[in-house]
């Protein structure tokens, strides 16, 4: 990704050069994305229809929880807007009031993306001028290591020089330390101004060479292992994501074209890897297509993703278990800011500066939400998860949660990625019930509260009954690319 966007943006002024080994494995389970996405496919001119063709993939509208907030429950966490705000008031406040007064449905009967799930149903919504209906924001499932393939042949295409070999010295400057060049097995030594290391777990260039530190949020996040494997598909091809509470973590379910990926995210202090494995074996689709893969990781971040002349991009900046699948989305946020802050001349401190700083605040903000899953739980009686419902959260979480459970107020700060219907569904999915509304919201009359509620859903209903089946459309658009590709 870092090498086709500097590719993209900066191939007439900058040499870049990738070293990577297809010796090396990857980590390869970060299949489902966010919104977002989008935005990076489209500033480097991507295609969809032959992206979706390549990368086997499907459209993702949101995700289910599965037995996050007790056993037996299940939510959706959808994209996009909850339900239309009215005069000055989000729609929660107007829905709590008529819940409190006992009518409105649950909040997914007034989110489209949810209706959209539950129907199995997709479609590109191109909204005429003056609609009063949101749009229907969406995502992508995909073959990672087929998306990292596609991007590579970009990149070449636009300059990039690839080298093949493993790393196997790094020399630094003796004055600063800063990185001056890398050899590669073979002899070849490669020289640079500035190092992207984009090394995954290891950090060979942000941790083992210049020692940066970590900073440790596994008192928060304990999960520190993960067992992954694809088995057959089935059908439909569903647009979300799933995530199932298990015993001691949770497990993944991302349906791409021609296989489903899964995986077991678990806390190895109250779950053996043996147990992990035959859990998410039991709990399968189809039959493994791959024998299981085991990933150790702890939960946290560097503590300077821009350090010296290096910047670590992706995993080797820090690691939040993907439970939003905000992976491949930091991955994007990191280049974004290395355009942002690529210098005229030299490298200087303020820079870097503000770089780490705009690092730190996304990934503690993200941080903050996916605690939220596991602190507000309602699976008792389980170790696991009656230790994270009692711990202490970090006050910006704290803060947050008091504020929805008082009254249904979430604050966006500033330029955080979840947005406040995002919010809204996990506080209200994970069973945190607010004790009022927006005074405000009590001027409405019932009967008007009444109509407003029933607009709003009916209205989303019959937009969604006008979609195709998310399967259907899938195989429509990805076919008719290949058969492009074909007579091209």
């Amino acid at each position: 990704m870092t090498a086709a966007a500097l590719s993209r943006f900066c191939g007439r002024d900058w040499g870049i050069t990738l070293v990577e080994s297809d010796a090396i494995g990857t980590v390869g389970v970060g299949e489902a994305t966010i919104p977002m996405i989008r935005n990076f496919n489209a500033a480097l001119g991507i295609d969809e229809a032959e992206f979706i063709a390549a990368t086997n993939g499907t459209y993702k509208l949101g995700i289910e929880f599965v037995g996050w907030g007790a056993p037996d429950s299940r939510y959706l966490h959808a994209f996009g807007l909850v339900g239309r705000g009215l005069g000055l008031l989000p729609f929660q406040h107007y829905w709590l009031r008529a819940r409190a007064e006992g009518f409105g449905g649950p909040i997914g009967d007034y989110v489209l993306n949810a209706i959209a799930c539950r129907e199995e149903r997709f479609a590109h919504v191109e909204r005429q001028p003056g609609s009063a209906l949101p749009p229907l924001p969406f995502a992508y499932h995909f073959d990672a290591g087929l998306y990292a393939a596609f991007l590579r042949r970009y990149a070449e295409a636009r300059g990039v020089l690839r080298e093949e070999g493993r790393v196997d010295n790094v020399e630094t400057r003796a004055e600063g330390g800063d990185i001056t060049s890398v050899r590669i097995d073979g002899g070849r030594v490669i020289e640079g101004d500035l190092f992207i290391d984009c090394s995954g777990f290891r950090g060979l260039l942000i941790e083992d060479t210049i020692q940066t530190g970590w900073a440790d949020w596994s008192h928060w996040l304990p999960c520190d292992r993960a067992i992954a494997v694809p088995c057959e598909p089935s059908e439909p091809w569903l647009p979300y994501t799933r995530s199932t509470a298990r015993e001691a973590g949770w497990q993944w379910r991302i349906p791409l074209q021609n296989r489903i990926g899964n995986g077991h995210v678990f806390s190895s202090a109250h779950m053996s890897e043996d147990a992990a494995q035959e859990a998410l074996l039991a709990n399968l689709d189809g039959k493994p297509t791959a024998e299981p893969r085991l990933l150790r990781f702890t939960t946290g971040m560097r503590k300077q993703a821009w350090n010296r002349n290096v910047v670590a991009i992706g995993l080797s900046s820090g690691f939040l278990e993907p439970l939003e699948s905000t992976s491949i989305h930091l991955i994007q946020t990191g280049i974004n800011r290395l355009l942002d802050y690529l210098p005229v001349s030299g490298f200087g401190p303020r820079d870097r500066d503000n770089f780490n700083r705009r690092t730190a605040y996304e990934m503690e903000r993200i941080r903050d939400f996916v605690i939220l899953h596991y602190h507000a739980n309602g699976r008792e009686g389980q170790p696991f998860w009656d230790m994270l419902r009692t711990m202490a959260v970090p006050d910006t979480l704290a803060e947050k949660i008091e504020m929805f459970r008082a009254g249904g107020k979430i604050v966006r700060d500033q330029d955080e990625l979840f947005d406040v219907p995002g919010w809204v569904q996990v506080m209200l999915g994970q069973g945190i019930e607010p004790r009022g509304w927006h005074p405000l919201a009590d001027e409405l009359p019932r009967d008007q509260l009444e109509q407003f509620l029933a607009t709003v859903k009916s209205a989303y209903e019959r937009d969604v009954a006008r979609m195709p089946s998310h399967q259907d459309y899938v195989r429509r658009l990805a076919d008719q690319a290949r058969r492009k590709l074909e007579t091209a």
